[in-house]
Parts: structure tokens; C-alpha cells; sequence
């Protein structure tokens, strides 16, 4: 198949918009650009708005695809570990595994790298916010707190990206989801800035 990108027309383009859960009318257009970018990004892919068999390939086997839960909420976390430390899924799985867990309780976690990484499964109810797991999706980012161990926004410029892409890609398989930060659903800092007010445009 070739290459496909904004213009194109006809079935592949349809293929690459059931993918994404945008409109498939087969015209490569903005929307579908700007969707496909988002999903690129999530997928750890230069969001070059063109895809190929590659694409699908890899979207087939390892991309966002709705799942059977009724999605109301998106929550956004931190892993509450110092700015510039480096920890990985499975640094949340084991700390999550003392605490009793079956699994990471988290759905999505962004390095600081911006890379996105799968946690657990999107149709399992996640271990993230109490009374709040079971119709929502728990995304966690690295960082939280400064040197001290204090609470402060350590986003790096390319987690501050991946959270917009990948918040934006859930939204448009469950557009009726509301985003929020932990810190709306219980007395703690979590995610140490204002995610409601930050991502209720997207």
C-alpha cells in the first residue's frame, strides 16, 4: 500500500479512519491529520501525519482501541517520585504488587522521555481513584515532586506533549469522558497541576 497523507482519498484512507475512530468518509483531510498524529505520538512514532504498512501493522498489534467499559472519566496521575528520576512501568507494578494490587493500577504511563507505555488492560477496571476505577481510564506520568519531596509540576516538554495526544486520542474513541486530575477526586496533590482546567478544551 502506499504512502497516505493529507489528500488522499478512497479505502485505505477509510482503513487508517476506523483506526483512529474518526469519520470514515475516505478524504484524507485535517481532522483525520491531526488525529492520525495524536495515535503516531502515543504509538512512540514521529507524528509525521503520512503512514504506510508499517503504521498499520504496528497499530494492529499494539495501539488504542475502545474497549468494552463504559469510559466516563480519563484521570490523570503522577507517580509522586522526584523531578528527573527515571522509573518505568514495572518500577508502578511492583510498588503497586506491595500494596496488594493485581497489577500496575494504571492504564497509560508516560516516561519522561514522552514515551507512552501500556499498563493495565483498557477493559479491566483500574487500581488509581477510589469509587472512580470502574468507568474511568488512569493515565500516569513520571515526576511530581521536586528534590525535596515536595509536590511540583515536573512535566517534561515531551510528557507535556504525550498527555495532550494521548488524551486526545481516548477522547475520540469515548467523547463523553471528562478529563480530571486525581487531586478532584481526593485530598492530595496528584497530580500536582490543574489537569480539569488544563485539558477541558481537548
Amino acid at each position: 500500500m502506499e504512502d497516505i497523507k493529507l489528500g488522499s482519498k478512497g479505502e485505505a484512507v477509510s482503513k487508517l479512519q476506523k483506526i483512529l475512530n474518526v469519520k470514515q468518509d475516505g478524504d484524507f483531510g485535517p481532522v483525520t491529520e491531526q488525529a492520525l498524529k495524536d495515535y503516531q505520538t502515543v504509538l512512540g512514532m514521529k507524528p509525521t501525519g503520512e503512514v504506510s504498512n508499517t503504521f498499520f501493522m504496528k497499530s494492529m498489534l499494539g495501539g488504542i482501541h475502545k474497549c468494552k467499559r463504559d469510559i466516563k472519566e480519563i484521570i490523570i496521575h503522577c507517580s509522586a517520585t522526584k523531578e528527573n528520576k527515571d522509573f518505568k512501568k514495572d518500577d508502578i507494578k511492583k510498588w503497586h504488587l506491595q500494596r496488594g494490587f493485581s497489577d500496575v493500577g494504571y492504564h497509560y504511563i508516560i516516561y519522561l522521555d514522552g514515551s507512552v507505555h501500556k499498563g493495565r488492560n483498557d477493559n479491566l477496571v483500574g487500581a488509581h481513584c477510589i469509587n472512580h476505577n470502574l468507568k474511568s481510564i488512569g493515565i500516569c506520568y513520571i515526576g511530581g515532586v521536586d528534590e525535596n519531596g515536595k509536590p511540583k509540576d515536573t512535566r517534561t516538554e515531551k510528557q507535556k506533549e504525550s498527555l495532550v495526544s494521548l488524551i486526545r486520542t481516548l477522547k475520540r474513541f469515548y467523547p463523553n469522558a471528562e478529563v480530571y486530575g486525581h487531586c478532584d477526586f481526593d485530598n492530595k496533590a496528584c497530580p500536582c497541576f490543574n489537569a480539569s482546567a488544563e485539558y477541558k478544551n481537548l
